[in-house]
């Protein structure tokens, strides 16, 4: 296989997408409109931190790179709850020592992809180099790889040239994020092995790792509304909302106000479209096709899965751009609206659930169904961070375990009293085993990464 390609977009989708081409032997020609983040400050208004989990990790291993990206990861294996008065509740993510997942800095991983790609000899990053558009009447026989975000130039111009369908759903909540310095010595100053969530109903505070000792802390709330950004609209509000609020994260951030007013509010879209492509021409990739909201840590890690479905394409179709394109989506499409559909979910259980004790109840029953029927049942949280099932296929299984759960914990307030009997019947009755093995690969844990 050889030839010339583009890929726009050099951040993390569009570099790894580099990777795979020129490893297959494509020349590659990467157009970025930003300036080279290797070698200038960007300040780019996105998340400082992102979740690597198993189908990224796959990825990377994939084309060799885990051992570059191991030293970039801190692991978390669960999440540690901030109740209004302090305490501490831990709930792991699984029941395992391996099921864990890792904090990453965007920059950090995006420089490493950059530099692999760079170091293929097949691949050239052009930095400042914009592109507005693509006139699809115009057909030099270069396929187009849009990894350009979910703001994509090229989706919006397969929407004004061929009436691509675009929806793009804004979430009501925007996110800002601020930064818990590192404490004496450099040392965190809480538990480096946790995601910190303050779940608070309807907003939240979540804290991520990272390798300096410090945290990167973020803030969900509504945009308009009582408790709202709107509603901080002084140094005054923001720090009386957070010692009300978030009181033990309060007294960890120094310059509170001042970074609260400086840094910028940013919002979440949902972006379905369809088709993906036009012809052999060009096909969106990564947000660009399917952005979701970051509540289930996987809009990387469903990106780098599409760098590696698209590899599987072509090494089934070669040159045959039409149909690597078209089987693409649709071995894609079904899994990106589970996993867009799953994410805005998690945003409701991770600001308001998992603080109730019906939740928690349903948490330690799922780890004991797991362990009494471990071909079949399989946490969806665990279905879709640690296995390599597709995400539909979670989804759809994880609907069917809810209703199992629902219904062995209705007037159940201990663990001790649910009916295992009719649990084991329910389960046998209603989960099927997964299709294949290959669906239920267990969580891979990078070597040499701490904990």
């Amino acid at each position: 296989m050889s030839g010339p390609i583009t890929v726009v977009g050099a951040g993390l989708a569009g570099s790894l997408a580099a990777i795979f081409l020129a490893q297959r032997g494509y020349t590659v020609t990467v157009l970025e409109r930003r300036p080279d983040l290797r070698k200038v400050d960007i300040s780019a208004g996105r998340s400082i931190n992102l979740a690597l989990a198993n189908r990224g990790i796959d990825a990377l291993r994939r084309v060799g790179l885990m051992p570059q990206i191991e030293p970039l990861l801190t692991p978390m294996r669960g999440r540690m709850l901030h109740t209004p008065a302090g305490e501490l509740g831990f709930q792991p993510y699984g029941r395992t020592p391996t099921e864990m997942i890792y904090s990453v800095s965007r920059g950090s991983l995006n420089a490493a992809l950059m530099d692999a790609a760079e170091a293929t000899g097949r691949v050239e990053i052009r930095f400042g180099t914009p592109c507005d558009g693509h006139d699809f009447d115009v057909d030099d026989g270069t396929p187009v790889i849009a990894a350009d975000g979910a703001g994509s130039a090229i989706r919006a111009a397969m929407h004004a040239q061929r009436g691509i369908t675009v929806s793009e759903e804004l979430l009501e909540h925007g996110y800002k994020e601020l930064t818990m310095p590192a404490g004496a010595g450099g040392a965190h100053a809480m538990d480096c092995n946790a995601l910190h969530i303050w779940p608070r109903g309807g907003y939240m505070l979540i804290a991520l790792p990272n390798l300096d000792g410090s945290f990167t802390v973020t803030l969900f709330l509504p945009v308009d509304g009582q408790d709202s950004f709107a509603a901080l609209s002084g140094p005054a509000e923001v720090d009386a909302f957070f010692r009300e609020h978030f009181a033990d994260a309060h007294t960890l951030i120094p310059g509170l106000a001042e970074q609260f007013a400086t840094n910028p509010t940013g919002r979440m879209v949902t972006v379905r479209s369809e088709p993906w492509h036009i012809g052999g021409q060009a096909l969106l990739v990564g947000d660009a096709a399917h952005a979701i909201v970051p509540f289930h840590g996987q809009g990387m890690n469903a990106a780098f899965e599409d760098c590696v479905a698209l590899d599987a394409c072509i090494a089934e179709h070669g040159n045959d751009w039409e149909q690597v394109f078209a089987d693409f989506e649709a071995l894609r499409k079904p899994n990106s609206d589970a996993i867009a559909t799953m994410a805005l979910e998690n945003y409701v259980e991770m600001r308001d659930l998992v603080a109730q004790p019906r939740f928690q109840l349903q948490k330690k029953l799922e780890f004991l169904l797991q362990e009494r029927h471990p071909d079949r049942f399989i946490p969806r949280y665990a279905m879709v961070m640690f296995h390599s099932m597709p995400y539909a296929e979670a989804y759809t299984r994880g609907r069917v375990q809810k209703e199992i759960l629902d219904a062995l914990t209705q007037r159940v307030e201990r663990i001790e009293d649910i009916d295992l009997d009719r649990a084991d019947q329910l389960v046998v009755s209603r989960v099927p085993a997964p299709r294949s093995s290959s669906d239920t690969h267990s969580a891979h844990r990078p070597h040499g990464t701490r904990g």
